[in-house]
């Protein structure tokens, strides 16, 4: 039925409320800084902030997103490059993790998963790449999916445009060599995910943690909350197998 299955994480694989979770992640970051003496906390977040933006609405296919990002905020700040890079590596191995109290795995979605591998398709998460990849791996590993054969993790190493550009989900189906209309994308934002419909995907929007802006530009082929998706990707792995 389905070449490829696109997951995105936060909301989706992962039991989040990301606005909360983002307070409290640039909360720890901040702290971090300030104990090392790095930055003013409230000068690192204002500026990573602007940073992702111009980050997210890049354009450029050249350049990948850690790149724009990073070019960005060094031209901003006047803080060492090598000190302040090896902040963040130090942040994401022993700041980050703190953070996984405040989200937790849904129940089913790894043996969902399980179902959807034994399929064949190809199955990438297609999360928002303005993530490094180590934290988008820690995040999996809290949703319980982590150890699974992803076809392809969408990290901000690796990819050159962000959610909701239809590039981004062109850029998935041409790494993977499927058509869109071959690709089935899930996801719980109405505007950022659905957009993949723009490129011929199909959508399934799930209703659990649903962020629904009121913009009602897209209109996806399936929606539910997690029983009626396990359904639907248990039709589809008898489908597959059949």
């Amino acid at each position: 039925m389905f070449e490829a299955i696109l997951f995105d994480l936060d909301g989706t694989l992962l039991d989040i409320d990301m606005d909360f979770f983002l307070t409290r992640y640039f909360q720890e970051m901040g702290a971090m800084a300030a104990q090392n003496g790095f930055i003013e906390p409230e000068i690192l977040v204002e500026q990573i902030l602007k940073s992702t933006d111009v980050m997210i609405k890049d354009k450029n296919p050249y350049i990948c997103n850690e790149d724009v990002f990073m070019q960005h905020f060094f031209s901003c700040l006047a803080v060492d490059e090598a000190h302040t890079r090896a902040f963040f590596a130090e942040f994401y191995k022993t700041g980050f993790p703190r953070l996984q109290k405040y989200c937790s795995a849904f129940s089913g979605v790894r043996q969902m998963m399980s179902g959807v591998f034994a399929s064949g398709a190809k199955v990438v998460v297609a999360t928002n790449p303005v993530f490094p990849r180590a934290a988008i791996q820690m995040r999996l590993d809290w949703a319980g999916v982590g150890h699974f054969p992803f076809e392809l993790i969408t990290s901000y190493e690796i990819m050159h445009y962000c959610k909701p550009s239809p590039e981004y989900y062109q850029e998935i189906a041409d790494h993977l060599g499927v058509e869109p209309s071959s690709c089935l994308m899930v996801g719980n934002d109405r505007d950022e995910d659905l957009v993949a419909s723009l490129i011929g995907m199909k959508t399934f929007l799930l209703e659990d943690r649903l962020i629904d802006r009121g913009l009602d530009e897209f209109t996806p082929d399936w929606r539910g909350r997690l029983p009626e998706l396990y359904g639907f990707m248990e039709e589809i792995a008898r489908k597959k197998t059949a």
